[in-house]
């Protein structure tokens, strides 16, 4: 299916192809589940050859091609190394083998460590012949800025909310998609994966709810919690948090998904928030392994039972 969404941004390359203006290295920013991988894919396979596609498609088939590099963290590491990006550089170093120019993607371009990083900016300032560097990115904070700067950056953002559930209703025809989508921050790929996480995260509500409301106790949710993936829960504890604050700025009708009562809200001071969600972050920043996950819940959750009035360190 066609990512209509991204129609904009295939008609502006296009253009740059028309009027020879492509860049040499590209930064596809945006949320996660927007596309940003098929958008890659499918300039990819408009500059080797490979399809004449109008738009971007999901699902989609990376390209296999001599002249094509596609960097992305090994299954045994959490990073991209230094070792990937130097291969990468002699790669694009080489003759072209049909001519057209080498291409290359790195995603995600924010897992490259310092020295892959610096390795890589010689080659994003000068790109040899007509190479074609694609950097994609969900966490654009996490980019060096020395990265940042030197790439054409191309924003892609969500479609509406109606839009992107017609296309997701055409996917799929009768799935709870509205709950996954506001799930998914209307990003309509990451529905798809958030289709099967709609019941847990119903169930995070209510327990998160109950623990606000003086119910409940924090270290049975926390234990209930920290059998899932760490970081879904995080993602899903920071949203749940940058609702409320939306909330408390007066934006409670543009916060839907939201599990407490707004009655709740106006018992915590909006300060304590953004330090809970400044926690958050910091965690979801930090490397799998590095916390102690049961521990981590347990005072997450103490600190949101008891209203948050002391926001410390977690």
């Amino acid at each position: 299916m066609e990512l209509n969404w991204l129609s904009e941004f295939a008609k502006a390359w296009r253009d740059r192809l028309r009027q020879d203006r492509l860049p040499h290295a590209v930064l596809l920013a945006g949320p996660a589940g927007v596309g940003k991988r098929a958008a890659a894919n499918w300039i990819v396979a408009h500059r080797l050859g490979l399809s004449d596609d109008d738009l971007p498609v999901y699902p989609y088939s990376r390209p296999e091609h001599p002249d094509l590099k596609w960097i992305e963290i090994p299954d045994d590491k959490k990073t991209i190394g230094i070792d990937q990006i130097r291969e990468l550089v002699g790669a694009l170093g080489l003759t072209s083998y049909e001519g057209g120019g080498k291409t290359a993607v790195i995603e995600p371009a924010n897992a490259m460590t310092t020295n892959a990083a610096n390795t890589l900016l010689k080659t994003l300032e000068e790109p040899p012949g007509d190479a074609l560097i694609i950097l994609i990115t969900d966490k654009i904070g996490r980019l060096p800025a020395t990265i940042f700067s030197r790439c054409q950056r191309i924003d892609l953002a969500p479609p509406a909310v109606a839009d992107g559930l017609a296309w997701l209703d055409r996917l799929q025809p009768g799935a709870a998609w509205a709950d996954a989508l506001r799930d998914a921050d209307n990003a309509p790929l990451g529905a798809i994966s958030a289709l099967e996480t709609v019941d847990t995260s119903s169930a995070m509500a209510r327990d998160f709810a109950a623990l606000a409301n003086g119910h409940g106790s924090p270290l049975d949710v926390a234990s209930n919690w920290a059998g899932m993936e760490p970081l879904f829960v995080l993602d899903w504890l920071a949203r749940q948090v940058r609702l409320a604050i939306l909330a408390l700025s007066g934006g409670r009708a543009r916060a839907p998904g939201l599990a407490v009562d707004e009655s709740v809200l106006r018992h915590i001071d909006r300060r304590n928030l953004f330090c809970y969600l400044d926690i958050i972050n910091r965690l979801r920043g930090q490397p799998e392994g590095s916390w102690n996950v049961q521990l981590t819940f347990e005072a997450l959750l103490i600190d949101w039972a008891s209203g948050l009035g002391e926001c410390g360190e977690t």
